[in-house]
């Protein structure tokens, strides 16, 4: 019996795109179209479920989807019994405590004896509950950020990405309580057959955000250099190393970090590096 592994992703918005394109990038060929519930691969033994995001932990946990992709804030609001198996780099957002802009916020004191609307009753009951914070949780399903102008609460606890939506409704943030970005889970109970596939796709996976994380660079050096300028360089192993024409002169190429990057290339510079080269890399197989 040849079996497909199930993976819930949400059927519209940013997230859903990020998934997709990760999936394409991971060389999964899916059939086109909108408005689908399911789409199987065309080369790759894999069923892609449509979902919304907040139900995905549960269905994986239930077992009809056997992995997921969605935002962390959704696998800890849920709390089901699936487990994490990547983090994915991606629809990264922080969850806020905010408050109308004319209040004087004073430190987490502020909340006691407050009501703060949310969509994510169970995150923030934890944290105040935590710190010893008494406050009346207000739960409501969408524009939470109108709550405090309504009169519905005194202040929020949501998703921020650029704070513009705050801004644009009076409040501003004043705690950050914890950051999310899109993860891949999975049902704690997969077969032999099914868990073979997912270890087939978390290392595509891998490849494909290792490859994003870092960038292949080749340039010119005096050989008087090498020892400084490789010492910069470790690449996978070692940088490699090629003569040139030109006598006192070799060719180096490597693979640098993303978040590294500008500081080991002025490093290099200052070492007598020239005719630097920086290439993306399409997959990074380790």
């Amino acid at each position: 019996m040849n079996e497909k592994l199930k993976i819930a992703v949400q059927k519209s918005g940013r997230l859903s795109e990020k998934s997709l394109e990760l999936l394409k990038e991971c060389g999964i060929k899916l059939p086109g179209g909108n408005g689908k519930l399911k789409t199987e691969a065309k080369n790759f033994p894999v069923e892609v479920l449509f979902l919304r995001d907040d139900d995905i932990p549960q269905y994986v946990e239930q077992g009809v989807a056997d992995v997921g992709i969605l935002g962390e804030n959704e696998v800890w609001e849920k709390k089901k019994n699936v487990s994490t198996v990547e983090k994915l780099g991606f629809a990264g957002c922080r969850m806020s405590l905010a408050i109308p802009k004319d209040e004087e916020y004073t430190g987490l004191s502020f909340f006691n004896g407050k009501k703060v609307a949310t969509s994510y009753p169970s995150i923030l009951s934890d944290f105040f509950a935590k710190n010893g914070i008494r406050v009346e949780i207000e739960e409501i399903g969408g524009s939470v950020e109108i709550a405090p102008g309504i009169g519905l609460a005194d202040a929020i606890f949501d998703i921020v990405s650029t704070g513009s939506t705050l801004l644009m409704n009076g409040l501003k943030e004043v705690e950050v309580i914890v950051e999310s970005e899109a993860v891949l889970i999975a049902n704690s109970k997969l077969g032999e057959e099914k868990k073979s596939i997912l270890d087939r796709l978390v290392f595509r996976i891998k490849s494909v955000l290792r490859a994003s994380e870092n960038k292949y660079i080749t340039l010119n050096a005096p050989l008087s250099a090498v020892p400084e300028i490789t010492a910069l360089l470790p690449g996978m192993k070692s940088p490699t190393i090629v003569p040139l024409a030109e006598e006192g002169w070799c060719g180096i190429h490597s693979v640098v970090r993303e978040d590294e990057f500008w500081d080991i290339i002025d490093r290099m510079k200052k070492l007598g590096a020239e005719g630097i080269l920086v290439i993306p890399i399409e997959k990074m197989i380790l």
